[in-house]
């Protein structure tokens, strides 16, 4: 029994060791650029870098779905139909939000809280826990202000009514806002990792995990891999969830979970 016991923990402790390399190794990676990390024109180079690599597939897809079937069946609004010009509109939105408003409060932040990079790395289990930590404060803040923005018609005439534009989603529709909305959101989301203490590491990806899951969201597509099939117990809603928010306006507040909808009532399906 003790042997057993001996080989087990040394297998455990392998295992540990092993996940811990990957982390260390994607950092060790990345501290070779560490002076383009410490720039200030890195984060929104990363953020608009990362939005618009998820958007193109998207956006190609978009492009190619009025002439191809196969595409069209996992349109969650089928007879929607997404023109260049309403992709250049919320494109262009998106790089006047990113050049106007977020590179200088960035500049501002990297002048007030200069970057540190430790050495070691996170584990990955570490990181996973705090990406799912952010993950879900970030979900909660988004329905508490989504709800109000809602509930509240001087928030919703003021500052929400741009993002409703669209009733049929599609990826580019995801940064398609304001600019009150898009650093409220922004300032959750940047907030967040500093609040629980996370890794460098863990906050980027962290940011890459919130820009995909989002633009994923207004995708308008259903696919038989997306991410809400692969989280059990309808507690993921994805793009059919958020996509029947633009539809209906009157449900579906949470960007990703559906617990807190199902909480207020404010849960639809179908």
């Amino acid at each position: 029994v003790s042997q057993c016991s001996h080989t087990y923990t040394h297998s455990y402790r392998h295992k540990l060791t092993a996940m811990a390399g990957v982390t260390q190794g994607l950092w060790d990676l990345l501290l070779e650029y560490k002076g383009w990390l410490r720039s200030p024109f890195f984060p929104v180079f990363f953020s608009l870098t990362a939005y618009l690599a998820f958007c193109l597939p998207f956006v190609l897809l978009d492009a190619i779905a009025p002439r191809v079937a196969l595409v069209r069946r996992f349109r969650i609004q089928q007879r929607s139909h997404v023109s260049w010009a309403m992709m250049w509109n919320c494109l262009a939105q998106a790089l006047y939000n990113h050049v106007v408003f977020i590179f200088p409060l960035t500049v501002m932040h990297w002048y007030w809280r200069p970057v540190r990079f430790p050495g070691e790395a996170p584990g990955l289990l570490r990181a996973a826990g705090e990406m799912v930590a952010c993950l879900l404060l970030f979900d909660f803040q988004y329905f508490v202000w989504h709800l109000l923005h809602h509930k509240v018609p001087w928030l919703y005439r003021t500052f929400h009514k741009v993002h409703h534009k669209y009733t049929s989603t599609f990826a580019l529709t995801t940064e398609y806002s304001g600019a009150w909305e898009t650093l409220s959101l922004g300032f959750f989301a940047a907030v967040n990792p500093m609040l629980l203490g996370c890794h460098p590491l863990t906050e980027m990806l962290f940011f890459v995990l919130n820009i995909w899951l989002s633009v994923e969201d207004h995708s308008g597509y259903d696919f038989p891999w997306s991410t809400h099939r692969l989280v059990p117990f309808g507690l993921y809603g994805g793009a059919p969830h958020h996509d029947l928010h633009h539809l209906k306006f009157k449900s579906n507040y949470a960007p990703y979970f559906t617990h807190w909808d199902r909480l207020f009532g404010t849960l639809h399906t179908s």
